[in-house]
């Protein structure tokens, strides 16, 4: 394989987003190759065409909208002949090429599963991207009013999904995300299932990005129903307590 990333960008018409991402994809990212798959998971029209890139881009439109895991499962299935797998959101900001530094811990340590950037919102503060396992407690804790502090460690329990470099053969060997997870809680499951395979989750700082946070099931009732649901499912797994057990 070549070491070019395979990018999956989903959007929920978000086309003017995604534009502006693509266009930092173009403006910043020269040192590595990379391809794009994006995933129109609703009907909407683009700002752009596949061809206005120096990188090739394939569309996908779904008949009927899925949920966030299965998107990028079905775009790693069309991954060809890259090294790397990305899984990024179309509200990400780039300031510089941020793959570099990325890359560099991954091929460091075989070890190493999944690195993500350090991300900042627009008003430069750190959001709480990379964090400790979640546990019943601690949500009660956050729902009383407890504001947890991001995660300062270099190797966090989990990383949001809004942007995750992995390996492909890591990808492949934990059979990516879990669809039963229409959203939410998708990448908590699938860092655990990560540690439980013996990797290891890598927060690099050196890369920095930018991300405008939309936090959907804070108004939005079918949102709040998703969360819910997974939560549920994910504080109810055999995943959770091997990897909380692992984790003490």
């Amino acid at each position: 394989m070549s070491a070019c990333i395979h990018l999956s960008i989903v959007s929920h018409g978000q086309a003017e987003l995604v534009h502006v991402l693509l266009q930092d994809l173009e403006r910043f990212c020269h040192s590595t190759a990379l391809q794009v798959t994006l995933t129109l998971n609703i009907p909407e029209p683009l700002p752009f065409s596949a061809t206005d890139f120096s990188f090739p881009l394939i569309l996908i439109r779904n008949d009927i909208p899925k949920g966030f895991g299965a998107n990028h499962n079905a775009a790693f299935l069309r991954t060809r002949e890259c090294a790397w797998f990305c899984v990024i959101n179309p509200d990400i900001r780039l300031q510089d090429d941020a793959f570099g530094p990325l890359l560099a811990t991954l091929e460091s340590d075989s070890t190493i599963g999944l690195t993500a950037p350090l991300v900042r919102n627009p008003l430069g503060e750190k959001e709480d991207s990379a964090r400790r396992l979640p546990t019943p407690l601690t949500i009660l804790a956050k729902a009383a009013g407890h504001v947890e502090a991001p995660c300062a460690d270099e190797k966090p329990d989990w990383v949001a999904g809004m942007f995750m470099l992995f390996p492909v053969h890591v990808f492949k060997e934990i059979r990516g995300f879990d669809e039963r997870y229409h959203l939410y809680y998708e990448d908590v499951d699938l860092c655990c299932r990560l540690r439980l395979a013996g990797y290891t989750i890598r927060l690099v700082k050196e890369a920095q990005v930018i991300h405008a946070a939309r936090r959907e099931s804070h108004h939005n009732l079918l949102y709040m129903r998703w969360h819910l649901a997974s939560m549920a499912r994910f504080f109810t797994s055999r995943v959770f307590f091997q990897c909380r057990r692992l984790l003490k």
